[in-house]
């Protein structure tokens, strides 16, 4: 996995990435349920590129929003999108070497896993970001298989195969209590709680 390849990558597929998006609504509301989305929480949205479900979070009432991009057009897409909304701030960065001032109720990694180096890693420095009782989702619109196929012609320094969800929900256990380890046709879903 190359950084500044990911970042190359994403910045070339920014300004058409909302229109080729496709939404799961059932997959995505229950992606939402099982992170426990609801009013007053606080969202930290890893990897948000335009924000695609930030749309989602607002609607379920939440405190406010985070949402962190490596990919600069990214970021400045999803700014652009919520300028108008002081609930939601963007940053442009890398989550690894991210210090929020505060911890947050809920993380949400969406359809973005594979373009991490290490799982591990990115669940122990999230899991950090946590609010004790606080949710880390890492999900899929789509299931283990489609996510694979969707990225079999990705250069492997832009993307990994997927993690199988057990083998996620293992790696999880280690920091987090897990609660929805959830692979099928149409979803992708390993979410944890912060004890």
């Amino acid at each position: 996995m190359n950084k500044k390849a990911v970042i190359e990558f994403f910045d070339k597929m920014a300004p058409g990435w909302d229109s080729h998006m496709v939404r799961n609504e059932r997959a995505i509301s229950r992606i939402l349920d099982n992170a426990r989305i609801r009013e007053g929480v606080t969202m930290l949205d890893v990897a948000c590129g335009t924000g695609v479900l930030i749309p989602d979070y607002l609607n379920r009432g939440v405190l406010s929003v985070t949402g962190i991009d490596i990919t600069p057009a990214m970021a400045r897409i999803a700014r652009k999108k919520f300028a108008d909304d002081d609930r939601v701030r963007i940053i442009c960065g890398d989550v690894m070497e991210y210090r929020p001032d505060d911890k947050f109720d809920c993380i949400m990694v969406y359809n973005a896993l594979p373009h991490f180096r290490s799982p591990e890693e990115l669940i122990k420095a999230l899991s950090g970001m946590l609010r004790k009782g606080g949710t880390l989702s890492i999900a899929h619109g789509m299931s283990f298989e489609g996510v694979n196929r969707h990225h079999e012609n990705v250069s492997s320094e832009v993307t990994n195969p997927l993690t199988a969800a057990e083998r996620l929900g293992e790696i999880m256990s280690g920091y987090l209590e897990v609660t929805a380890v959830i692979s099928d046709d149409e979803m992708y879903q390993v979410a944890g709680i912060k004890k």
